[in-house]
């Protein structure tokens, strides 16, 4: 029988080696068009504030108002909507398709500054412009400072 070193390490690099392929076989399908599935697709949104509100804007192409929902819940913004599959055309021969089809919803927990009691949305052109008012007392006030 011969006698062998062992290295707690060694066991580590292989698992570490293992979970590297999971992760890079399933992002690269994901970023290559391959396996993208409709659970997987969220709209793409851009939030940024002013002194006066925050701001959320959803692309959103290719959906009709009808099919989007707005609504706080429990202090959370939440984007749901459908976009259906109508397949008008006689057309058999699709090669890949890959634009979104189906159900998402998206999240955001609002902070306590703003007033969601006064929350106006907008769609125009594919995209949702979501205007979130900030309350009177948490905006910044200029103090002067007198000099004696």
């Amino acid at each position: 029988m011969a006698i062998t070193r062992w290295d707690p390490f060694s066991e580590l690099l292989s698992l570490q080696d293992e979970f590297n392929k999971v992760f890079n076989d399933k992002l690269s399908k994901r970023y290559s068009g391959e396996g993208i599935s409709q659970n997987t697709v969220a709209p793409v949104v851009d939030i940024y504030e002013d002194e006066n509100k925050l701001t959320i804007e959803a692309e959103l192409p290719g959906l009709s108002q009808k099919n989007i929902d707005v609504k706080v819940e429990n202090n959370t913004l939440i984007i749901k909507g459908e976009k259906k599959f109508e397949k008008e055309d006689k057309k058999d021969n699709y090669h890949r398709i890959e634009r979104f089809y189906g159900t998402f919803q998206r999240s955001f927990l609002l902070p306590e500054t703003v007033d969601s009691e006064k929350i106006k949305a907008e769609y125009k052109n594919g995209v949702l412009d979501i205007s979130i008012p900030k309350k009177p007392e948490v905006k910044p006030k200029q103090v002067k400072i007198e000099v004696k």
